[in-house]
């Protein structure tokens, strides 16, 4: 699509305002399609994380113990409650399945995808109006291109479409960082400060229900002036309330450095009324949080704050360590292929230029303020010594936004050299090219997984690395046109069309191979496991801790690491009196001899995959 036919097809959406809400609905209904709901629940839940959720979220729904998260009969104290009340809920409204575990990451990706596109169209709306060089009426395609972005890049589409807690917390810091933008925007200095004007009760309006419409919306927002502000506290606590005080501190490194780097701190200070912002967030916080704490003293202060907060930050947790420059590699290959514009993105907005951007309308700095969104969260992940490729989530929408802003008034602006645009471009093609030679060896790339013996010759015998391979070489083929031609704004669309085909005909088919491979054999065991028990019969697992045994079964399951130790333990079993008869044991059939059973000394349900199930008599 041309400039001019992307201009003249923002002027049709200016003018046409019911169609343009239309159109943008039904895009990201599609886009949201894609990257979140599309099978979303057609899979089984994937060890080791998500089951943990799954089952304390199910544990609540069935105990109706709202407060104290439990997992296989233990407290599970890693992340507050809000990720297993809302899981828990879904259960209750649509059954306890895989829909329901990845349901609340879902809506919270959307959530947040959907808040940035309002956000994109209302400032790029306040762009057309201020300047005077910038009448291309594109804020619709600006908004469409930032919506894209965040929802079909590779983290924005693992964890929103895995039920953990991690998107639930990028939905709230994100959408709480974008509520605050748009009041703080609306609140410009010297200009009415309500986010819709009051309705002239006295006018005359031909469409009554418009009318009436227009009149609700007035009242709720007049009955709470600081509308956006509101929502950023509101999000804040529920941020606080997914993943513990990281959902108050990041947001708030965030706005401070924002607002004193522009040098109108104390004045937001009085117009956000942040001491009422944190009655309402320590109102919805500290409830649960003190209710947790009484009941469960001391365990939950000293693995929640302790273990699970201030240990991750200041020393390696759980053998999770990395480099320094650990967050540029995630960064490079969980944002991209976009992730190539960010060094021109963030270089575009310069930063180092205070009085331009202290000139600016507040409208007209969300380009500043998503520039400090991304370097605080990078900032603070690097510092932190434990490392996981999902810390950085919450900066993924900054990055959408910066690209977006990038492609629109930049390269839409005749005073813009393209250099800077072609050589990015350029590595595009580099970067599209090699993925594409390294998708073709992917099946010898991959390392060999235990738990799926036989992922890597059902990957090549599918043909994906092919199709994936040819996707990206046609992307790269493409770009390489259009730099030749000198075609700047289609190159980013490729890329987005590019990704969407290889999530759909790539990413998807790959996930249920893998899903044959590796969860199905345990979803198979654990139904014949819950065919065979008998009553107070125990289930244990050897060798693997797989979590997703204990939410199939709904039973609890003693998890046993090492061969002997296994041993010992069923040697002990048999010492007992007052225990079940047998107990049903999970583990690879190399392991039976091992642990110190002969074929003789047990009875075979069956091996799937990697397992075998079998029932071991005791002697009591």
């Amino acid at each position: 699509m041309t400039s001019n036919a992307i201009n003249q097809w923002c002027r049709n959406m200016t003018k046409r305002p019911v169609l343009a809400v239309t159109l943008s609905v039904l895009w990201l209904i599609l886009i949201s399609s894609i990257g979140y709901l599309w099978h979303l629940g057609s899979t089984g839940l994937v060890d080791e994380t998500e089951p943990l959720f799954a089952e304390a979220s199910r544990q609540m729904l069935v105990t109706g113990d709202w407060i104290t998260p439990f997992f296989n009969g233990e407290t599970r104290f890693d992340k507050p409650a809000l990720i297993y009340w809302t899981q828990a809920i879904a259960y209750a409204l649509i059954g306890v399945n895989e829909w329901a575990v990845r349901l609340p990451s879902a809506l919270a990706a959307i959530g947040l995808v959907s808040l940035a596109f309002y956000t994109l169209v209302w400032q790029q709306t306040k762009l057309e109006k201020l300047d005077p060089e910038y009448k291309s009426n594109q804020g619709w395609w600006v908004a469409g291109i930032c919506s894209a972005l965040m929802a079909l890049n590779p983290q924005m589409i693992v964890w929103g479409r895995t039920g953990v807690s991690d998107m639930l917390l990028t939905g709230c810091i994100g959408s709480a960082l974008l509520c605050f933008f748009l009041g703080y925007a609306e609140h410009e200095p010297g200009k009415d400060s309500k986010i819709f004007p009051r309705v002239d009760k006295s006018s005359t309006n031909n469409n009554q229900t418009t009318k009436n419409t227009k009149n609700i919306f007035t009242n709720i927002v007049n009955f709470f002036p600081y509308g956006w502000y509101l929502g950023f506290y509101i999000l804040i606590a529920a941020a606080v309330l997914t993943k513990g005080p990281v959902g108050i501190v990041l947001p708030g490194i965030i706005v401070i450095a924002f607002l004193i780097y522009l040098g109108n701190f104390p004045q937001v200070w009085k117009e956000a009324r942040p001491i009422g912002g944190l009655s309402i967030i320590f109102s919805l916080v500290l409830p649960w949080y003190i209710l947790v704490a009484v009941r469960n003293h001391p365990s939950f202060i000293n693995s929640f704050f302790g273990y699970h907060n201030v240990e991750r930050f200041t020393s390696v947790v759980n053998r999770h360590s990395a480099p320094w420059y650990f967050y540029f590699l995630v960064v490079l290959l969980g944002f991209a292929p976009y992730s190539i514009y960010l060094p021109i993105a963030i270089a575009k907005v310069e930063f180092w230029k205070r009085k331009y951007w202290t000139s600016q309308p507040r409208s007209q700095q969300l380009g500043l303020f998503a520039f400090v969104w991304f370097t605080c969260v990078f900032s603070f992940f690097t510092i932190a010594v434990t490392k996981l490729p999902s810390y950085v989530l919450p900066l993924m929408p900054a990055a959408s936004i910066l690209i977006a802003l990038l492609w629109g008034k930049h390269i839409s602006s005749p005073k813009i050299s393209k250099i800077s645009i072609l050589w990015s471009g350029w590595v595009n093609v580099v970067f599209l090219s090699a993925l594409a030679v390294a998708l073709f060896y992917i099946p010898k790339i991959i390392g060999a997984d235990p738990a799926a013996p036989n992922f890597r010759q059902l990957l090549k015998n599918s043909g994906l690395p092919v199709l994936g391979s040819t996707i990206w070489l046609v992307c790269a083929l493409i770009l390489a046109f259009l730099l030749v031609r000198r075609y700047w704004k289609p190159l980013i669309t490729v890329n987005i069309i590019g990704f969407s085909l290889f999530m759909i005909f790539l990413l998807t088919p790959a996930l249920f191979l893998m899903d044959q491979s590796r969860q199905q054999p345990l979803r198979e065991l654990s139904a014949i496991a819950v065919e065979v028990k008998k009553p107070g019969e125990e289930i244990i697992m050897v060798g693997f801790k797989k979590p997703t045994i204990v939410f199939y079964t709904k039973n609890p399951v003693t998890f046993i690491k090492q061969n002997q130790a296994a041993g010992d333990y069923l040697q002990k079993q048999n010492n007992r009196s007052g225990q079940a008869s047998s107990v049903l044991l999970i583990t690879q059939p190399k392991k039976f001899l091992k642990i110190g059973l002969e074929p003789s000394d047990y009875e075979d349900f069956g091996t799937r995959g990697a397992y075998q199930l079998v029932r071991v008599p005791l002697q009591n």
